[in-house]
């Protein structure tokens, strides 16, 4: 049992860990830039990632599935019912996320120093780099939030990772599990690992958080 449970556990801080950093990796970037940039579709874009925050993710698990099966353009990966293709599943719905809220802050921090900044001889360059410091804790509040949404999420990883004994078996699918077949207090006991994880990272980040406050 104490295997088992340990198991679980480790795949789940793996497939989290590992999809919020690629997730990190290529929304902060692309949020950056994007809500640096004044275009004619910036509007449009940030109510598409809105609307993708509400991606269902039994929709996005069902979507990755098909991408990764054997008739899928990806199937020659071979990543259907492993752990690496949970990680893709979740980078799908973390990424938006991520992607939109960091958009969202840079911009409106922009905004705000913009006028003062250059009022003061900025340049460019200058402008974007007192954005960035001014933003940084909020971009950390959007890989909290997708740290968040990767380390509770079911449906994508249970259609993706098949759910198999030893092998992507996680900690919120084997609570779905464990409660359907009557298995209340191994459930009980993954619930209150699942929650100290969350604590711990939250506890971490919000403490790096405040160091990027002024």
């Amino acid at each position: 049992m104490a295997g088992d449970i340990l198991g679980v556990t480790l795949l789940s801080l793996l497939v989290c860990a590992s999809s919020t950093l690629i997730a990190t990796l290529i929304g902060v970037p692309l949020g950056v830039t994007l809500g640096l940039r004044e275009f004619g579709g910036r509007r449009l874009l940030r109510n598409l990632l809105f609307t993708l925050y509400g991606l269902p993710p039994v929709l996005a698990g069902l979507l990755v599935f098909l991408l990764l099966s054997r008739g899928g353009p990806l199937g020659g990966l071979g990543l259907l019912f492993t752990p690496l293709g949970m990680v893709f599943a979740q980078v799908v719905v973390v990424t938006p996320i991520i992607l939109g809220i960091t958009m969202s802050v840079v911009a409106t921090m922009e905004r705000r120093v913009k006028e003062t900044a250059l009022a003061l001889g900025a340049d460019r360059r200058q402008l974007s780099t007192t954005v960035l410091r001014e933003a940084a804790a909020g971009i950390l509040t959007a890989v909290m939030v997708g740290f968040g949404r990767a380390i509770s999420e079911v449906g994508a990883v249970f259609i993706v990772g098949g759910h198999i004994e030893g092998q992507t078996q996680v900690l919120t699918t084997t609570i779905i599990t464990d409660i359907s077949q009557a298995e209340y207090g191994h459930a009980i006991a993954l619930g209150v690992i699942l929650l100290a994880i969350a604590a711990v990272v939250y506890s971490l980040l919000y403490r790096l958080q405040e160091r990027t406050l002024p």
